[in-house]
């Protein structure tokens, strides 16, 4: 809704997308609305963009990711 930070697609055509930066003198469309993790498939008829769910115990409040990288083993 308020946009991406950085995305990351993988061979399989799996794309990452970060989104939630709040930057100093950056205008944030949802200053406390934490940071997020998005996943789309990109080989789909009508790709959309689905939030991951982030493990308990994360602390969420503070998470505002710069910037995302996948490492394929």
């Amino acid at each position: 809704e308020a946009g991406s930070e950085d995305i990351d697609i993988l061979p399989n055509g799996l794309a990452f997308i970060s989104s939630g930066l709040k930057y100093p003198g950056l205008k944030s469309f949802a200053p406390d609305k934490p940071g997020e993790i998005f996943l789309m498939d990109l080989k789909e008829d009508n790709p959309r963009a689905v939030e991951l769910r982030i493990s308990r115990g994360f602390d969420l409040a503070s998470f505002n990711p710069h910037g995302i990288s996948t490492y394929v083993d």
